[in-house]
């Protein structure tokens, strides 16, 4: 996926998800404030996405109803979400990925099956995930909170990624 970054940072009892707001297409900016993080479950999840923007919303609504239908089970909704995004023949087409986390957990989710929980607290998607992930691993060992965390590493990756600018949209929740 590309034309965004996505980055999470569970670290010191909060967990921090934040994405660049540049939406690309082709060789050209469209939008340079767009919002791919959120919060979902009445605010008991954070989310974000990167991929085609219609795609992204539905599997947000998706697991929304999937949140709601396992309450407070945000892998069990995840799995589900996933087996219906594998198998269903109209989701089987939607091209995203997600992160998403709770007080509790953090995964990625994709099209093919995949809800992975990283082994460390980091983790990143879209174009410039590679970058704000290398960024975020350099600096999590340091002295700075998550917050400050996402907030370098994306502003790395702003600089090294065409797809990925500085308008950062972050989500924080205390874990437990």
């Amino acid at each position: 996926m590309h034309a965004t970054t996505i980055l999470m940072v569970r670290k010191g009892g909060r967990v921090v998800l934040g994405g660049d707001g540049q939406v690309s297409l082709g060789q050209t900016i469209v939008k340079g404030n767009a919002r791919k993080v959120r919060r979902l479950a009445k605010g008991a999840v954070i989310g974000g996405f990167a991929g085609a923007t219609a795609d992204a919303f539905t599997l947000f609504e998706r697991l929304e109803a999937k949140l709601e239908q396992y309450p407070g089970q945000l892998t069990r909704a995840c799995v589900e979400l996933t087996k219906d995004w594998r198998t269903d023949r109209y989701l089987r087409r939607l091209e995203a990925m997600m992160l998403v986390a709770d007080r509790d957990v953090s995964l990625l989710l994709s099209g093919s099956g995949d809800v992975l929980e990283p082994e460390s607290g980091v983790m990143a998607i879209g174009s410039g995930g590679n970058y704000a992930l290398a960024a975020a691993r350099a600096l999590e060992d340091g002295d700075l909170d998550a917050e400050a965390i996402v907030r370098r590493a994306m502003t790395i990756a702003a600089e090294i990624c065409v797809y990925t600018n500085g308008n950062l949209v972050m989500e924080s929740l205390d874990a437990s």
